[in-house]
């Protein structure tokens, strides 16, 4: 059975969690603690050597959870934490994950899925709730801006495309534009490479000429 850590401050919650993971057949309770501190002492007397999972909150008193995460998992970094909170902004939601958290579940989770989760992360999955999944996934997409290809396109090379759809030959374009076809050649190079193009009809198609 996987060896398991509680860190819940609030009485109740932490019996019903006890005897949630105790009922479920799967996971041996070593330990439960109301601090972080008294969890800190327990690994530090070497209690804890072979604790495989960690389920903490994140709001205790004293240090927080993700103080102890950030503390314990470059010193454990085999053992898998789950955050259980009711909390679920961003900021919260980053700095648990970028302590060592790999899973982060809200409270109001049924106890069906909360089993599940930590069955999850045994298995080296990241389970999240739902509503935690989706603002990751937003963060992401704020931070990641698309950029179309053909933006990275010079003017110079924007000319060399215009004349390019209208069926013009290096020599003919490089007459208009008043440079050498060697030059032309260059540009057709660069716009391949930008546009991640392998011919003439490819690259008009993805700088929207086709």
């Amino acid at each position: 059975m996987t060896l398991i850590t509680i860190i819940e401050d609030d009485e109740k919650i932490r019996n019903y969690l006890g005897a949630l993971i105790a009922g479920s057949g799967e996971y041996d309770l070593q330990a439960s603690f109301p601090t972080a501190e008294e969890a800190i002492s327990y690994f530090e007397n070497g209690l804890g050597d072979h604790i495989e999972l960690v389920l903490t909150d994140i709001q205790l008193p004293g240090k927080s959870g993700i103080d102890f995460i950030a503390w314990l998992k470059p010193l454990r970094p085999d053992i898998q934490f789950m955050i259980l909170s009711a909390y679920n902004d961003s900021d919260k939601v980053f700095k648990a994950l970028k302590a060592g958290a790999t899973g982060y579940i809200l409270k109001n989770t049924e106890a069906a899925k909360l089993i599940e989760a930590l069955r999850d992360l045994r298995k080296g999955g990241s389970p999240m709730s739902n509503e935690i999944a989706r603002k990751v996934v937003n963060v992401f997409q704020e931070e990641i801006v698309y950029k179309d290809a053909k933006e990275n396109l010079s003017d110079r090379e924007r000319e060399v495309l215009q004349w390019l759809s209208k069926g013009f030959s290096y020599k003919e374009i490089a007459a208009k534009l008043f440079i050498s076809i060697e030059t032309v050649r260059t540009h057709i190079r660069n716009i391949y490479e930008k546009l991640h193009a392998g011919n003439k009809m490819d690259a008009l198609r993805k700088a929207g000429l086709r």
